[in-house]
């Protein structure tokens, strides 16, 4: 069996409890510090390929097709952008009112209030029963019709009208600083030199 001999070697003068010193003195070796450790180099992301982007776009458009064709309609508030808040919203007070002195019966006056009411009430329900379906078909159709003629004719027009007047306009600016400039630059050095003297006499 060998005999195992372990060496202890500390850093600075004061020596750690327990220690054995062989020899005639201790030995002060100099502070070390370990060096951090290297870090790893990592290679930058891989560039999505165009396959993937195009299936996300298309995962994309689905997605916002399904959430437009089934959001839920909220049957409470069926003017939530208040468009119609202080065009159509008519009571009978906005409509019939007897000033002080010309009152009619009160029999008279509640019942043209009811029938006021419930006649407009279930008219309204009526026509929009019958012609609700159709005319909101003919409104989306037209409202299709309108944004396929400003996506596909209106904005390329601008666009390409854009174009055509910028490329005018630097014509006109050059001619502008070519013929105009020193011509309202000479007349301007002849001006300069006209003194008006103002003597009021009494």
């Amino acid at each position: 069996m060998r005999d195992s001999c372990q060496l202890a070697l500390w850093v600075g003068p004061v020596q750690p409890a327990g220690a054995q010193v062989w020899g005639h003195g201790t030995v002060s070796l100099p502070r070390v510090f370990s060096a951090p450790p290297a870090t790893r180099h990592r290679s930058p992301p891989a560039a999505p390929s165009p396959a993937m982007m195009a299936e996300e776009h298309t995962d994309l458009e689905a997605q916002i097709v399904k959430d437009i064709h089934f959001k839920e309609i909220d049957l409470v508030n069926r003017d939530p952008k208040n468009i119609n808040e202080d065009i159509v919203k008519v009571d009978f007070e906005d409509v019939i009112a007897e000033p002080v002195g010309t009152y009619s019966f009160d029999g008279v006056w509640k019942v043209s209030y009811t029938t006021f009411t419930v006649s407009k009430y279930w008219c309204y329900r009526l026509l929009s029963t019958l012609l609700g379906v159709p005319l909101a078909l003919l409104w989306g159709f037209l409202f299709a019709c309108i944004s396929f003629c400003h996506i596909w004719a209106v904005v390329p027009c601008i666009k390409s009208y854009l174009i055509e007047i910028q490329c005018i306009s630097h014509i006109y600016s050059l001619c502008i600083r070519t013929f105009c400039n020193p011509l309202f630059v000479a007349l301007g050095q002849i001006c300069s030199n006209i003194k008006v003297m103002l003597r009021k006499e009494v």
